[in-house]
């Protein structure tokens, strides 16, 4: 290209860039640029976080070693704080406030310590979710990874800590005169199915905490609310009696009943299949498919937004 000078003379000009004027979203294109941390596509985004499947066991490891590390007793709180829980239900719910209607001494105490063990895994599960991003900063924006990885490495922490635990809970449960058998083994999908229902409970948190830290602060009260409803210290058919038959049946498709009572169905002689609701397995699948696929599309929507600002 060619250009004339003040003085009539013909100058040698040099040829515009090819790219000159093309938006920068088409140059990104052109040239296979993509943003920093961008979301990338749902299909994708679970190959890359089933290709972190070995860092979120790690991490789950390390974090359940260095929860009591500062302890003297070290690990034996993992079982000694629930179990102290239990006591204390004991003596309000069971001594003072006869909430055992229907149970013997020996039925009563497999029920509670269950009770209490089981929903200490998703109380624990939800409370290390809300902190799951906002918690962990410093990694999240040091390294690029799936953050999705962060709540689901913490439900596997508490889901480790629970089978350590569980090792106290068949020792009572035998104790109080229910001895192993075959529907033991239903405890393995009943705390499956209670896993992803936790990790996609501790997603929707994750994402909601990362937005709001405040939330940790109403979490307990959330959780404890929760607990009470959820029968953890009585039996929900056995407490309202008399009342419409529609009703029970709801409060005990409350997910964290229904994730308790499967395992005291397993464990407990004498807990019949009358404390559940009709279709209990049905119900127990369907909560967890529906709160951890929904968790995760959820969590993952928000993806390029964490540790930003």
């Amino acid at each position: 290209m060619s250009e004339t000078t003040h003085d009539g003379g013909v100058a040698l000009g040099a040829a515009a860039p090819p790219d000159e004027g093309l938006p920068a979203a088409k140059l990104a294109a052109k040239y296979g640029l993509s943003v920093s941390g961008a979301r990338p596509p749902l299909r994708e985004y679970v190959r890359q976080l089933w290709g972190r499947r070995h860092f979120i066991l790690a991490f789950s490891q390390a974090k359940l070693t260095a929860q009591y590390s500062q302890a003297k007793l070290g690990q034996v709180w993992q079982v000694a704080t629930p179990l102290l829980n239990a006591a204390v239900y004991y003596f309000i719910f069971g001594l003072i406030l006869k909430a055992s209607k229907g149970m013997s001494h020996d039925a009563y105490i497999p029920f509670l310590v269950t009770g209490v063990f089981v929903f200490t895994f998703t109380q624990s599960s939800v409370m290390a979710g809300v902190r799951a991003i906002s918690g962990n900063l410093g990694l999240v924006r040091a390294l690029h990874f799936p953050r999705a990885s962060l709540p689901i490495s913490f439900a596997l922490q508490q889901l480790q800590q629970l089978l350590f635990s569980m090792i106290v809970v068949f020792v009572i449960t035998i104790g109080f005169g229910s001895y192993p058998k075959p529907s033991w083994l239903l405890i393995v999908p009943a705390l499956a199915l209670q896993f992803l229902f936790n990790s996609g409970l501790a997603l929707v948190l994750a994402r909601l905490g990362a937005k709001t830290p405040d939330l940790a602060q109403l979490m307990p009260f959330v959780m404890r609310t929760w607990m009470y409803a959820s029968g953890v210290m009585f039996s929900i058919s056995g407490m309202l009696a008399g009342k419409p038959e529609w009703f029970i049946r709801l409060m005990q498709a409350n997910p964290a009943a229904v994730y308790m009572d499967l395992v005291r169905f397993a464990l407990i002689d004498g807990y019949a299949s009358s404390n559940l609701p009709p279709h209990v397995w049905a119900i127990a699948l369907f909560w967890a498919v529906v709160v951890f696929a929904g968790g995760f599309v959820f969590f993952w929507k928000s993806e390029e937004r964490y540790g930003r600002g």
